[in-house]
């Protein structure tokens, strides 16, 4: 399981039957099957995949007796192997945490573009957020709307994007743009100018549109989401390279620190980044919605 996709992980075998949460007890029993539209019984698996995930379960008990698989309800998804930012793993850098909510948290980027670049994390193991239950994703969507209402406080616009591609735990990347550093259509003109020149295929997509509705869970994807709503998406095909979203943002168009587009070449000591995770969330705390609940 280590070695194979995620859609393979999730592909049904060609014998399988018709999904079991679609029959009575009896007709289970009997092997008769519901006769139903072939794309809504594929949409059904995999919104029952994805709810199994969740955190929080109805009580019926209907799974235990109907499920082939009743070991998948009873924990969240967990990783394959050693996880750097699953939160209960030992792996994860805690010092670089910021803010721990019921289903995600915020951390500090090592390596950021800046001293407040972070990333929004699910806390239990999804590699895209393709793959989130509806409770984490209303979490994540929380979690946005509190940042941006954050860093305009600050003077700054934030940017996000997500490239599921050589990743194994879904980071959601949040990099603030100062307000007087260029406008949304600069930053937008900026990845569409830079995708051109690569040949990556960026496409603008409805502005609340779901990304669920356009790649399905093991797709290899490139999406950047701006502080309008506005969504620019890439479906990976072959090779993809790995800083293009920093590459963009830290370009003389954006940011203008173009030395700082690999994080591998902005690591600071353990002491400065415990330090720059003390200040954010000394900060953060007048935005805290977990505060709240």
């Amino acid at each position: 399981m280590k070695l194979m996709d995620a859609a393979e992980l999730v592909k049904q075998p060609p014998d399988v039957t018709e999904n079991p949460y679609r029959k009575s007890g009896k007709e289970a029993s009997t092997g008769k099957q519901i006769p139903a539209p072939e794309e809504e019984s594929a949409c059904q698996f995999f919104f029952d995949l994805n709810e199994k995930q969740g955190r929080k379960r109805s009580s019926t008990g209907r799974d235990s007796k109907s499920s082939p698989h009743p070991k998948q309800t009873r924990k969240p998804p967990q990783p394959p192997g050693p996880c750097w930012f699953c939160l209960a793993s030992p792996e994860v850098e805690k010092h670089l945490v910021v803010n721990i909510g019921t289903h995600c948290y915020l951390a500090l980027a090592k390596g950021g573009l800046s001293d407040d670049h972070v990333l929004i994390l699910p806390i239990g193991h999804y590699q895209s957020v393709v793959e989130l239950s509806a409770e984490v994703v209303e979490e994540v969507e929380k979690y946005k709307v509190t940042l941006r209402r954050f860093f305009k406080s600050r003077g700054k616009r934030c940017v996000l994007f997500e490239r599921n591609y050589k990743s194994h735990h879904l980071q959601l990347q949040v990099i603030p743009v100062p307000l007087s550093s260029c406008t949304t259509d600069d930053i937008k003109d900026a990845f569409i100018t830079q995708a051109e020149q690569q040949q990556i295929e960026l496409l603008e997509i409805p502005e609340h549109s779901d990304i669920k509705q356009i790649a399905q869970p093991g797709a290899a994807y490139f999406y950047v989401e701006l502080d309008t709503g506005e969504k620019l998406f890439h479906r990976i095909k072959k090779n993809f390279p790995l800083q293009f979203g920093r590459e963009v943002l830290a370009s003389e168009a954006i940011l203008n620190i173009p030395d700082r587009s690999d994080w591998r070449q902005c690591q600071v000591s353990k002491e400065e980044e415990e330090m720059l995770a003390r200040r954010f969330r000394k900060d953060f705390e007048p935005f805290d919605f977990t505060l709240d609940d």
